[in-house]
């Protein structure tokens, strides 16, 4: 007998919950959407989208990455987090925070199970994200935002893709690539024209890590000339070493937020990492 949630290959039909208020911090409503696959007791994993801290949504990859990837069996509550210039660190990562926070403290109202929480970031979001799972217990990068103080802001995965890992080193862009590639995006992080090294190499994700740092899976293509792969793949490396979980996947052919992430291919293997991970 056909099962009218299953929508074919392996994928099934998934609804989604609009613009659910998780918190307001000096006037700013901050939301969330959920993409909930038509399956019980699937895992949860949280997605900060990117855009250099400066610009994005929570709804801006829904159609094209959010909900497809949950028609595999995940269920995905993309959130809202402040953008620079009006915020700068670490009210960004404070915000996903009180999401993970908010989302404990609700996962039975809302169905959902938030025992076990994923992280799942692209660029931008993928550094907030990884530095999230990496700073579980700092309490000087918890923040308060959306209370929920007696909830663990800690998540058992992460996916990372194409994100920044090193902002000194990539910041560290000499004159020619600076005039043909003229980002700026760890000035309008920390809220500076020019930030100094030190309080960049400070905001490292490599120096966090640790042998108890969650699972990583962390995705880059070869052809990314914003944020080169070096980057996830010296994550990859640090994490190895250090003997925790990791899988770094190289996408060839593909450049920053590329659409090859959001090919059936890509999002089903994610998925199913985090499936398994979670599980």
């Amino acid at each position: 007998m056909h099962d009218p949630h299953d929508v074919g290959d392996g994928r099934t039909a998934v609804t989604v919950e609009s613009g659910v208020l998780f918190a307001t911090v000096d006037g700013v409503e901050l939301r969330l959407d959920i993409h909930r696959p038509a399956l019980p007791g699937t895992p949860v994993v949280v997605y900060a989208h990117g855009g250099g801290w400066t610009r994005g949504d929570r709804q801006a990859d829904g159609a094209t990455r959010l909900t497809p990837l949950a028609a595999y069996g995940v269920t995905v509550v993309a959130v809202d987090y402040r953008l620079a210039p009006g915020a700068v660190f670490p009210q960004q990562l404070h915000d996903l925070k009180g999401a993970v926070r908010w989302l404990r403290a609700n996962g039975g109202r809302l169905g959902l199970a938030t025992e076990r929480l994923g992280m799942w970031g692209a660029s931008a979001g993928a550094y907030l994200g990884s530095l999230l799972a990496l700073s579980a217990g700092d309490s000087a990068l918890e923040g308060t935002v959306g209370g929920n103080a007696d909830r663990s802001s800690a998540v058992q995965a992460v996916v990372h893709w194409f994100g920044q890992t090193d902002l000194a080193a990539s910041a560290a862009r000499s004159t020619v690539e600076a005039g043909l590639l003229p980002f700026h995006f760890e000035a309008d992080l920390l809220g500076t024209p020019e930030p100094a090294a030190g309080p960049l190499r400070a905001l490292s994700l490599l120096p966090r890590v640790s042998a108890q740092a969650p699972p990583f899976l962390i995705a880059h293509g070869d052809r990314d000339r914003i944020v080169p792969p070096a980057e996830g793949l010296a994550l990859h490396d640090a994490l190895s070493r250090a003997g925790a979980r990791t899988r770094f996947e190289l996408l060839g052919g593909a450049g920053h937020e590329d659409a090859a992430f959001g090919a059936p291919a890509s999002l089903a293997g994610t998925a199913a990492w985090l499936r398994t991970v979670l599980g």
